[in-house]
């Protein structure tokens, strides 16, 4: 069975274009049970990062009002795939796909936190507080290559309570797009396992979107995980968007990294399926079997491609929903 921490076929759907990588239709043969599925409200479009270095402009904030507008369309997408809500781990079953309803950036929540209620009982389960733009709430990481993930400042107060909100009523809070400032003050104040759903190491890939060896010490004390982004630009080490040259080895590379600093059990699978460019030899869902496949290959045994498959997310969604 295969979990995985984030795809942004919402929306796809929602935009009313084609899906590249979340096929449903060959979810079962795949072992796919789902995952993350993200509400994410767009920022207009911008380039997206090829030739590095690069430095692409930080995207501007979104007000809540037209921020709720829109999430409430993606909350309706979403309601229209043909897969099953998760409220508890249990809901999980091979055969079948379940979907984490997950807000990537926090703009439809309003700054004093009073719609938060009435998402959680909508299904809403996991939270970033920022996508890669600065909001009411924290302030995100710029597209930026080679650099720091230390940008700016961290959480805002509403920032604070939103992470004290989001652990008292079990939702996960996602440290992907969120800076190294904002990462260390949920650190410090959440009771939660710490989760990046989907990035990498920064030693091997010095992205902004990608973690340094700090924090992945940092997740691996709160019992937490981090879900391996397969976006090529978030895997090479010379950060380039070269599908064709990106392999299925360097999604490899990056899992034992991770596993070499935080051990099997804080390591996972998060695509960004529909959000950012594959390797060429990774097409989507129907290709995650070649990828399993490569993490054996890699030297990692039955029980720790499990652990990375699925039972590390499992494990995670328990604790922090519970």
């Amino acid at each position: 069975m295969i979990i995985d921490g984030h795809n942004d076929l919402v929306l796809r759907r929602y935009r009313g274009e084609p899906s590249p990588n979340m096929d449903l239709s060959a979810a079962r043969d795949a072992d796919f049970a789902g995952g993350f599925f993200a509400l994410y409200i767009p920022s207009p479009p911008a380039a997206e990062p090829s030739e590095p270095p690069y430095a692409l402009p930080i995207a501007e904030p979104i007000p809540f009002e037209e921020a709720a507008q829109v999430a409430e369309g993606l909350y309706e997408t979403l309601l229209s795939l043909p897969v099953r809500r998760a409220a508890s781990v249990d809901d999980f079953r091979p055969g079948e796909v379940t979907a984490i309803v997950h807000m990537e950036g926090a703009e439809a929540i309003a700054p004093d936190l009073s719609n938060l209620d009435e998402w959680y009982a909508r299904g809403l389960r996991s939270i970033g507080p920022v996508w890669s733009r600065p909001n009411d709430f924290a302030h995100g990481v710029p597209f930026e290559f080679p650099a720091s993930p230390d940008t700016g400042p961290g959480l805002t107060d509403a920032g604070r309570a939103l992470v004290a909100a989001c652990n008292r009523l079990g939702i996960l809070v996602d440290l992907s797009h969120l800076n190294e400032r904002g990462f260390w003050d949920v650190a410090e104040i959440s009771d939660a396992p710490l989760v990046a759903t989907h990035s990498n190491a920064h030693a091997l890939c010095p992205s902004t979107r990608n973690l340094t060896d700090a924090q992945l010490v940092a997740v691996r004390d709160s019992e937490g995980v981090v879900g391996v982004n397969f976006g090529v630009s978030f895997l090479r080490a010379d950060g380039a968007r070269l599908p064709e040259e990106t392999g299925l080895d360097d999604i490899v590379r990056h899992v034992r990294y991770l596993v070499g600093r935080m051990g099997i059990d804080h390591v996972a699978l998060g695509s960004d399926f529909d959000g950012a460019t594959m390797p060429a030899a990774l097409v989507g869902i129907a290709g995650l079997p070649l990828l399993v496949e490569a993490l054996r290959a890699g030297g990692l045994d039955d029980a720790a491609v499990a652990k990375i498959t699925h039972e590390n997310w499992l494990r995670v969604l328990d604790a922090t929903w519970a």
